[in-house]
């Protein structure tokens, strides 16, 4: 009866200790499912605020009026001059094309309010009209002008306050007479900066990111693959092979200002490179990127299994050919994949950028690494701290196209890592 009770009261014990680290296990589970569903909260409330503020920015107001090329304004003379053509007052045909259509009766105050109706880059597509087709001159024709930025915050339903009453009143008359029209905005993906709004466009952001990865690529991939061969393949173990190991784990995680004050300091001050050029804030990338392609291109040829290197050997393979023939194809795989999320990481920095001077205001388009540029990101922050409103959909527009690289690049490395990456 003794040992009966004991072992009753044992298995008792027993269960009561298993119940409890189940109703444990349960409880990890939960927080586990519980953390995920926050984050993904975060996540579709992160996305969907950019969503909400920038898909507007892919869109544009224009305003269809009908434009008298008075000869007297754009060539009194009457002799075709290119010079005078495009030195005639464009503007002055657009306000008279406005009044014409709102302000009939001339009145001066009412007239001053037509100039917050259209962009200014108005008058610079009638001066292109009138370059390259001359007969216009002293023509009548149907023109589909660029609203402002005040105007199109409105029309979009962003903003009530940006017109007043007497303007909201024309844009109501406008939008009866069915004058008003929304385009695709294709200056937002082919025009550079602007201090204007709605003429501000990325792609001179998006090209000088692209020459900033560019030599980015150019200095951390071949570097970066080549000193992962050489501490993992050939380097002897020893106190200095450690401290380099443990140096280079900790560059991955030093902050990316600390680089760009480096770059500041020996690309800048040292070299003399130009300063806001791709070139400089692509070397500063390279070493934001260098840690990462190296602690994965190491990792890449761990996995490579000892068989392969001694089957090359027994062969009569030397280190070398059967690094560069045998051990290295295997790894680049995983090798190309830490490159590609390096990369990723680099087309997302901006402080190292800033500290080299890439955050000037810059409209034109970069020909090359050495031309002064801005990158995407440099150009969020730029539109970001900007006053105007119509800004802010630029900003959440441009995160939008930057999230998208970022969502491409790490979709090629998964891809690669699917597609070359051997089990053994």
């Amino acid at each position: 009866m003794a040992q009966a009770s004991v072992a009753a009261r044992t298995a008792e014990t027993v269960a009561a200790r298993l119940g409890r680290r189940y109703a444990a296990e349960r409880r990890f589970r939960l927080l586990g499912l519980a953390s995920i569903l926050i984050s993904a909260g975060f996540l579709v409330l992160l996305l969907g605020t950019v969503v909400a503020k920038g898909w507007t920015g892919f869109f544009q107001t224009q305003i269809a009026m009908e434009v008298s090329f008075d000869a007297d304004v754009i060539d009194p003379d009457g002799n075709r001059d290119p010079a005078i053509l495009d030195a005639a007052d464009y503007p002055a045909l657009v306000r008279n094309a406005l009044a014409a259509r709102l302000v009939p009766d001339g009145d001066r105050s009412a007239r001053r309010d037509l100039s917050a109706l259209v962009s200014t880059m108005g008058a610079e597509q009638l001066r292109r009209m009138v370059a390259q087709d001359p007969g216009l001159i002293g023509a009548k024709a149907n023109v589909w002008l660029l609203a402002s930025d005040k105007l199109d915050m409105v029309n979009k339903g962003q903003a009530t306050d940006t017109l007043n009453e007497r303007q909201l009143g024309w844009l109501a008359e406008l939008n009866k007479a069915g004058l008003i029209r929304k385009a695709f905005n294709a200056q937002f993906f082919t025009g550079g900066d602007s201090r204007a709004p709605e003429q501000a466009g990325i792609w001179g952001a998006v090209v000088g990111s692209f020459f900033s990865l560019l030599v980015t690529l150019a200095v951390s991939f071949p570097l970066g693959v080549a000193t992962a061969v050489y501490l993992e393949e050939f380097a002897p173990k020893n106190r200095w092979t450690d401290l380099i190991e443990v140096n280079i784990n900790n560059l991955a995680a030093v902050p990316s200002v600390v680089f760009g004050l480096l770059g500041l300091a020996v690309f800048l001050n040292v070299f003399h490179l130009p300063r806001s050029s791709p070139v400089a804030g692509g070397l500063v990338l390279a070493l934001i990127c260098l840690p990462t392609i190296i602690i994965a291109g190491r990792a890449a040829l761990k996995a490579v299994p000892p068989s392969i290197r001694q089957a090359a050997a027994g062969l009569g393979a030397s280190p070398l050919q059967i690094v560069a023939h045998h051990v290295l194809p295997l790894a680049m795989p995983g090798m190309l994949t830490g490159t590609i999320l390096g990369m990723a990481r680099a087309l997302g920095e901006t402080a190292p950028l800033l500290m080299i001077g890439m955050v000037a205001f810059i409209v034109d388009i970069p020909k090359s690494p050495l031309d002064p540029s801005a990158v995407l990101p440099v150009q969020i922050y730029l539109w970001a701290g900007s006053s105007e409103r119509a800004f802010v959909e630029k900003t959440s527009a441009a995160i939008m196209v930057l999230l998208l690289f970022l969502v491409v690049m790490n979709m090629a490395a998964i891809w690669l890592r699917n597609k070359f990456e051997r089990r053994w």
